[in-house]
């Protein structure tokens, strides 16, 4: 991207800047100035793991984080600053700064109707008064789970808010907006599709870093928050800080001159590496059935897995905590030792005995023995049930995913971006040029360990085991990688959580709050 400042500097020491270009370039500038008077005070009571909490704020309403906005109803951001906590002054100015997305589906969010912190719509939330599930009783996916799509977190039922918890502990929180996938303008040419997602969340961020000393926090401390497609979305914005393929799109929207490179992330159940997660999805779920009982086809599914098996393989992966090199013939293995066993013993060690041995008598697969879980990986199979997606869970034949959606262009709502469903829809096995570009700036994993990103040091990143919206393998996969380039991970499982479970919220903040200080970043 054009250094503006710097542009702007040496044209002046030149004398070849015209006054109208001036008033152009510094006009551009102030709009991006952040207005620390313009603000709402307000209250709100937030529910902690310690109790209730009334946190009075600032609110700064709906900021355009770019100078030349496609849709400043999307391209916007929303900005909340602690001021007191149950009537004791606070100050964020030195705290990091939570940024959290309310991205779902990779649809369109927007923050610019809320009313206060966390108001940006939630979808695919249980129905309203669902209730958590008994002590020791798993939850049955009503209530559970969030709707695949949902940009919600839960917990037992309820709604969980990073954002409320993040302001109630004392942190200054940064909600941003984004374009996606569904819309449109007035002659059908589709502006929210692949990579706008991404290319406004990194204008936010570069909002808020070019306002160093005017937001109050650290934003050499960012850390990243979303769940599902904002999961996946708040894992690339981590892998990918300030990567040069994104300088052009950025530069097109008028974005601030500051690095979009964050310190850490949150990241929920991401929907991530599309290109390879029907392949995943078969490897993980394929001999499930679906909801109506039948299976898919297992000709089809065991194609797909085999075509999981050669790409794990080129990742050249290692498992943590020294299991070895990670291939499709191990990670199940690999799974059930490092993530499934544990977050089941976790799980059944918090229950009373009672609860514990009701819950081992529905659940008999699940062996019992020195306080440990044990069980085998077609037992896990069983234990979940149906798998959510039908075959290709991705890449649909007939183009009805949303991930179709978000590979659209121009007028055309929806194509493929893998060859499997483009020969098994149109015969031809060529997908359209532009494609490897766009799934690759839309996956995480492509950034990893390149040497023209700066990836965030510190990675919190959960999903739960009964989440089949896709394979776990793409959480272990994250983790593993990040861990091979010597990043901070904190990778865990849900036992029995389904999609957008955050069962630890409050320990992510905590987390968040405690971020080593030395380690900041710089520039």
């Amino acid at each position: 991207m054009i250094d503006r400042r710097r542009l702007m500097q040496a044209t002046l020491a030149a004398g070849i800047f015209s006054g109208t270009a001036l008033r152009a370039a510094c006009a551009e500038t102030s709009r991006l100035v952040f207005n620390a008077d313009d603000f709402t005070e307000l209250k709100k009571t937030i529910t902690t793991a310690k109790g209730e909490r009334v946190v009075t704020y600032r609110f700064y309403k709906a900021i355009p984080y770019v100078s030349e906005p496609i849709d400043v109803a999307y391209q916007s951001l929303n900005i909340s600053v602690p001021v007191s906590i149950d009537g004791k002054r606070v100050d964020s100015s030195g705290s990091p700064i939570l940024f959290s997305n309310s991205v779902g589906g990779y649809m369109p969010s927007s923050v610019a109707d809320a009313t206060g912190i966390g108001g940006a719509p939630m979808r695919g939330l249980p129905p309203m008064g669902m209730q958590a599930p008994p002590q020791g009783v798993a939850p049955t996916g009503i209530g559970g789970e969030v709707q695949s799509g949902g940009n919600a977190m839960i917990a037992g039922g309820k709604r969980v808010s990073n954002a409320e918890l993040a302001l109630a502990a004392g942190l200054t929180v940064v909600e941003p907006g984004a374009r996606g996938r569904t819309l449109t303008d007035a002659a059908g040419t589709y502006y929210g599709v692949a990579p706008a997602a991404i290319v406004d969340l990194k204008a936010a961020v570069k909002y808020v870093r070019f306002n160093k000393g005017r937001i109050p926090g650290d934003t050499d401390r960012i850390v990243s928050s979303g769940t599902s497609a904002g999961g996946a979305l708040s894992a690339l914005l981590g892998a990918s800080g300030d990567s040069p393929l994104f300088a052009p799109y950025l530069e097109a929207i008028g974005a601030a001159d500051a690095s979009d490179a964050i310190f850490a992330v949150g990241s929920w159940c991401p929907i991530a590496d599309l290109e390879h997660a029907d392949m995943a999805y078969e490897w993980n779920w394929g001999a499930n059935p679906l909801s109506t009982g039948n299976t898919v086809d297992q000709n089809l599914s065991a194609q797909l897995k085999n075509g999981f098996a050669a790409y794990q393989s080129s990742l050249k992966l290692k498992g943590l905590g020294g299991f070895g090199p990670l291939t499709s013939a191990n990670y199940s293995d690999y799974l059930l030792k490092t993530y499934l066993q544990p977050a089941a013993t976790q799980y059944l060690a918090k229950l009373s005995s009672e609860d514990r041995a009701a819950y081992l008598t529905r659940n008999p697969h699940i062996r019992w023995k020195a306080n440990q879980a044990r069980f085998g990986w077609t037992d896990f199979l069983s234990h979940v049930g149906a798998r959510k997606k039908g075959l290709p869970a991705f890449d649909a034949f007939d183009l009805s995913s949303g991930e179709n959606n978000l590979f659209g262009r121009d007028k055309t709502k929806a194509r493929h971006f893998t060859s499997f469903s483009q020969i098994h829809n149109t015969g031809k096995t060529a997908i359209d040029a532009d494609i490897p570009a766009l799934l690759d700036l839309m996956n995480p994993m492509f950034f990893i360990g390149k040497s023209d990103v700066s990836t965030a040091k510190h990675w919190w990143i959960r999903v739960g085991t009964k989440d089949s919206d896709t394979s776990l393998s793409i959480v272990g996969n994250l983790a593993a990688a990040l861990s091979a380039n010597k990043r901070k991970v904190n990778s865990a499982m849900y036992w029995d959580g389904g999609h957008g479970a955050n069962e630890d919220a409050d320990a992510f903040v905590k987390w968040v709050s405690r971020l080593n200080k030395d380690t900041r970043m710089r520039g």
